[in-house]
């Protein structure tokens, strides 16, 4: 968006009025690649019943099926792989691309961008690619080898988000735990955290990051998150499991004690951490003794947050040839189960806030209804976790992007209802 931008094309959210449409496409697993698909068809009408012109395929789904798109959409007019960025302007134009051979894309400050996100909130992507072999992920297929943005690059993007008026920055990447490793730095992340918590601002900020590996989660990296303010105190690290034996299927090592461990030290380096991880249930081998030690591991650990993701059987991953297939039916109420007993934790932990204070960052009207205005703590990350739902505003009227108080007054699963207090109230708790 940023480089159409750039060259002067006019951005709309109307796909019948535009005369050129990309689909960003997504082929992680099956469902996204049906919604993929399926939008493809939909955005392809409009060259039918609006003033359509060209329409770009871009993102993962190229990758893998490039040639049976250009073969059974003909309505497609070109694509565009994950390395293939800068060819959109061409694409889009129906020019001919540059013979330039391709490199590894990774963006930079200097990289035009258009923000798509609400202007309070933003994300950096700070690396691309993977280097870790799990045996379920086709990511670095198509994202190749990992690799890093350099520091600088990242904390002029950031400063200038900042000044932008955006409050909160969100760190994200495959992996950002090995970030600045194939520069030849240690401690990268921490470093790099380090820099963007001593960005002077107008007013408060947060810093997130996303995607911890947990074997990367260093004694350095939570004292730095312990240590400023401005970076939330929120972890994210997907574990993905409990049993070793599936664990081990997967390439990705450790189990459930060590993780517990991992998760006491995470908790005691930084008080009020909120702790989200994902798991997947039904992969190749997983037995019910296997699901069950997940299900008393989840228990024991308490997450904040969680998501339950069912294996998805894709052919170009390493675990497509695995044998003992889970089949969907215990899939889905093994997702079903292990989602109800982090549903009945959540809501525990959420009743346990009723009666406090806490910060939250203002989002705006709820998108459910008028009625309500929504925001978030920083203990909850944008578009992943739950909300903060206002119902009762004191003093003035919110605005997006304000940083303001919140007594909590009732509690759901994954929300929290509350009165917005005076901007300018007492003492709060960061939670």
């Amino acid at each position: 968006m940023g480089q159409l931008a750039a060259r002067g094309h006019q951005l709309t959210p109307r796909p019948e009025d535009a005369e050129a449409i990309v689909v960003n496409t997504c082929s992680f697993i099956d469902p996204a690649k049906r919604e993929s698909v399926d939008a493809i068809l939909e955005m392809a009408a409009y060259k039918k019943s609006g003033g359509l012109k060209r329409l770009i395929v871009a993102g993962c789904l190229v990758e893998r099926y490039r040639e049976e798109i250009r073969r059974s959409l003909p309505e497609v007019d070109a694509v565009i792989g994950t390395n293939e960025l800068d060819s959109i302007i061409a694409a889009c134009e129906g020019t001919p691309a540059s013979s330039i051979p391709l490199q590894p894309y990774l963006y930079d400050h200097e990289t035009p961008r258009v923000l798509s996100t609400a202007g309070h909130y933003a994300y950096i992507k700070i690396a691309e690619g993977c280097d870790h072999p799990c045996t379920f992920c086709v990511i670095p297929q198509f994202r190749g080898r990992f690799r890093s943005r350099r520091p600088e690059s990242v904390v002029a993007e950031a400063e200038r988000m900042f000044q932008q008026g955006v409050r909160e920055i969100n760190l994200i990447g495959q992996d950002t735990t090995c970030y600045g490793e194939d520069l030849g730095m240690r401690e990268g992340l921490a470093l790099l955290l380090g820099r963007l918590a001593r960005i002077e601002t107008q007013g408060e900020k947060w810093i997130r990051f996303l995607y911890a590996y947990p074997n990367k989660v260093t004694s350095k990296l939570l004292d730095t998150i312990a240590s400023w303010p401005a970076l939330v105190k929120y972890i994210d690290i997907p574990l993905q499991h409990a049993s070793e034996a599936v664990l081990k299927r997967m390439k990705r090592g450790g189990n459930g004690d060590l993780f517990l461990r991992l998760i006491e030290k995470i908790r005691r380096k930084i008080p009020g951490v909120a702790i989200r991880s994902s798991m997947i249930v039904g992969f190749p081998g997983e037995t019910g003794a296997d699901f069950e030690e997940l299900c008393q591991f989840v228990e024991a650990a308490q997450f904040d947050r969680m998501g339950v993701f069912s294996y998805s059987d894709e052919e170009t991953s390493a675990s497509y040839h695995l044998d003992g297939k889970v089949d969907g039916r215990t899939i889905y109420n093994r997702r079903r189960r292990l989602m109800a007993i982090q549903r009945k934790i959540s809501r525990a932990r959420n009743r346990g806030l009723i009666g406090r204070e806490v910060e939250v960052l203002v989002e705006g009207p709820s998108p459910e209804t008028d009625l309500l205005w929504q925001a978030r703590m920083a203990t909850q990350a944008a578009e992943i976790d739950g909300v903060c739902l206002v119902n009762d505003v004191e003093g003035r009227a919110p605005r997006a992007g304000d940083f303001r108080r919140l007594r909590i007054t009732a509690a759901q699963d994954y929300d929290l209802v509350g009165t917005l207090l005076e901007a300018n109230g007492g003492p709060f708790v960061i939670l």
